[in-house]
């Protein structure tokens, strides 16, 4: 399992990147003024790295309870990100709706706009994480040949 430093890299690696995209695709998407994307941005920021670290906590503890290990596989990767996000989403919807003066139906299809961008930003920044920072047990596993299995 990974560490709490290397958790609370992650998290801070993926808000950072992850503001200075949305930010700038918000304003357009939404005509927003960019200090009004911006409290959106960092709120939601805010709020995402403190459920990030909780979620990735509980979902690598149930992994390694269940499976023996915290390797993800693509499907899994799939699943973890649509999870985090519908998870965000119910703990965003309220303070979106009340810091633009909308209703939560507007909220919604905005929150679910955002939601669909990191699904995708979460799936892929995870990916190339994951490569960046094995896990050591990871690094000495031997990854599979080629033709392996099959008869010469």
């Amino acid at each position: 399992m990974r560490t709490t430093r290397d958790r609370i890299r992650h998290a801070l690696l993926f808000e950072v990147l992850g503001l200075a995209l949305i930010v700038p695709l918000g304003t357009v998407l939404f005509g927003l003024h960019a200090s009004e994307m911006g409290v959106i941005g960092l709120g939601s920021a805010l709020a995402a790295t403190a459920w990030n670290y909780v979620y990735n906590l509980g979902f690598d503890r149930a992994m390694q309870r269940r499976l023996g290990h915290t390797r993800k596989s693509v499907p899994l990767r799939m699943a973890h990100a649509v999870l985090f996000e519908a998870g965000l989403l119910t703990i965003l919807l309220p303070p979106i709706a009340w810091y633009l003066g909308i209703s939560l139906g507007e909220a919604f299809v905005m929150d679910l706009a955002i939601a669909a961008f990191y699904v995708a930003y979460a799936f892929v920044f995870n990916l190339a994480y994951d490569r960046a920072f094995p896990l050591p047990a990871w690094r000495t596993e031997e990854a599979p040949r080629a033709g392996a299995g099959v008869a010469s």
